[in-house]
């Protein structure tokens, strides 16, 4: 019996597939192809007002340019959304600059970590790097750190780059991911036992502080990156591995212990460095860290709406993260998402049409730090769940969710849609493959049972909401711009942002035009 409902639900879902109607497609596709702004309104979200890490000045420069952007395309209901709850302290870079002045003079390529202190002035002061691999190394740099900038990280391995940093996904790849199952549901941190690693950074962290080092520098890691690309994120707050996640501090909570200043450098100039003071050479550096903090405050989300007729009730959103971080323009991290959702609004609006059911899109912050912003929106507006570990069953629903449909996010670089990734839902498919076919001359006709994570529509996915990203060309978002200083305009694609914006649009008006809501696992 469950067999038989299962199998009627799914005709029932082709059906309703089989009635969409595409009539409005070439319109979408003219106006997003031909009379775009995609690539304008990227640039004044990365040129004008990059980066955006959230609760800085960029980040709600942004904000408000987005909000008056809406709203002057005729969206409705335009606000800033709060989350109700504190996400902290706002940080921005004022100044900075890093040289080696002997044994010979060179800039060096470095960005420091968001929410690091500064320093007073410039310093100029020696180098020290930690050879330490294992506790009885500590003694020999106990008196010896006092005023040094303290080289903390061990050298980072670079090679050369053989292969390129730029790809498309070709047959093979397609293949492999419409053939692929649903991926296993995460089934929550497990408390694993502190590492001697772990250990012994937390012990070099300590001598650092206690010894009196006016600064710390790393190595950027090089999980792919050379060529100097740097990746920095948030300043470390150091801890004692047994201390619990949930009694720690982050570095930008509003009453976060004193740290010392970080900063990242590039692999090759950090090894070059250290290679000096293992030949016996003094290394002494010239630093000038100055940066800003803000008071902390809620963080908020951009919500503006386009609303339904018959349907309007019913929810069908739009959305991307505009948070990004800070050591580039957050490009393809993730203005390239917000670019792409704005101007499917906008090519929506110009259009003159009303939908059944109201689109809305959200522009979320925080995303960086744990899908913050698009969390906080899904917990207030259509429940949570209640249950702390697998198989996460016990959700509770508002009224509100009744009444959505589906979430499409974007959040993978600049790269084309090629298809979706389905969430493990089966009964999407007869709907997707309906709704595809106006774009499989295009590329994009590549449907997965695939999980993928990591970004905001997850909120949506786990209440059980449809909430779904689309397949993306790589391009070099996981070669060369993620988190890093090279999340810059010109890594944008701007044909594949064009087709990005208009297919998302189609999605959208074809889901608000449905006779059903979108199917749910």
């Amino acid at each position: 019996m469950r067999s038989l409902l299962l199998f009627l639900l799914l005709v029932s879902f082709a059906t309703q597939a089989q009635k969409a109607d595409t009539t409005l497609i070439p319109k979408i596709k003219d106006e997003g192809f031909n009379r775009s702004q995609v690539m304008s309104i990227l640039g004044m979200l990365t040129d004008v007002h990059g980066p955006r890490l959230t609760n800085s000045p960029g980040y709600k420069k942004a904000a408000e340019y987005a909000k008056s952007t809406l709203e002057s395309w005729g969206l409705q209901n335009v606000h800033f959304d709060y989350w109700g709850e504190e996400f902290g302290r706002g940080w921005q870079l004022k100044k900075f600059s890093l040289s080696a002045t002997s044994p010979v003079y060179f800039p060096v390529i470095a960005y420091p970590k968001a929410w690091s202190p500064g320093v007073k002035g410039t310093i100029a002061t020696d180098a020290v790097y930690l050879d330490i691999k294992n506790e009885s190394d500590i003694e020999k740099y106990k008196g010896k750190l006092k005023g040094k900038i303290v080289m903390f990280s061990l050298p980072t391995p670079v090679k050369p780059g053989f292969e390129p940093d730029a790809r498309r996904l070709d047959e093979k790849d397609l293949l492999e991911l419409a053939n692929s199952g649903a991926s296993e549901a995460f089934t929550g941190r497990r408390f694993q036992a502190p590492t001697e690693p772990q250990r012994l950074a937390w012990l070099k962290w300590d001598l650092c502080m206690k010894e009196g080092a006016v600064a710390v520098i790393e190595a950027s890691p090089n999980f792919r990156l050379e060529d100097g690309t740097v990746m920095a994120a948030a300043a470390t707050v150091p801890y004692p591995p047994e201390t619990p996640f949930e009694g720690r501090l982050s570095s930008r909570s509003a009453n976060a212990p004193k740290i010392l200043p970080q900063v990242v450098v590039a692999a090759e100039h950090y090894n070059r460095m250290v290679r000096q003071i293992q030949q016996g050479l003094p290394v002494k550096l010239e630093l000038t860290l100055e940066t800003e903090f803000y008071p902390a405050e809620q963080g908020f989300n951009v919500i503006a709406e386009i609303p339904g007729t018959d349907l309007k009730d019913e929810v069908v959103m739009i959305g991307a993260h505009l948070d990004s971080w800070h050591s580039g323009t957050g490009t393809t991290d993730n203005a390239c998402g917000s670019a792409v959702m704005m101007e499917a609004m906008r090519i929506i609006k110009s259009l003159g049409v009303s939908p059944r059911r109201t689109i809305r899109i959200g522009l979320w912050g925080g995303e960086e730090q744990g899908l913050l912003g698009s969390r906080s929106y899904v917990k207030r507006v259509y429940g949570e769940r209640l249950d702390r570990s697998f198989p996460y069953d016990s959700i509770r629903l508002t009224p509100a969710a009744e009444k959505f449909s589906v979430y499409f996010n974007m959040d993978n670089g600049s790269g084309k849609y090629r298809g979706v990734y389905m969430q493990g839902n089966e009964n999407a498919r007869p709907v997707f493959r309906e709704w595809i076919k106006s774009f499989e001359k295009l590329g994009a006709s590549t449907l997965t049972l695939r999980n993928t994570g990591g970004t905001d529509h997850l909120s949506f996915d786990a209440l059980g909401l449809p909430g779904f990203q689309f397949i993306q060309d790589p391009i070099e978002y996981g070669t060369r711009t993620h988190h890093t200083s090279m999340d810059l305009y010109d890594k944008a694609v701007e044909a594949d942002m064009k087709h990005n914006a208009v297919m998302t649009a189609a999605f959208a008006w074809l889901a608000a035009n449905a006779d059903q809501k979108f199917p749910r696992k």
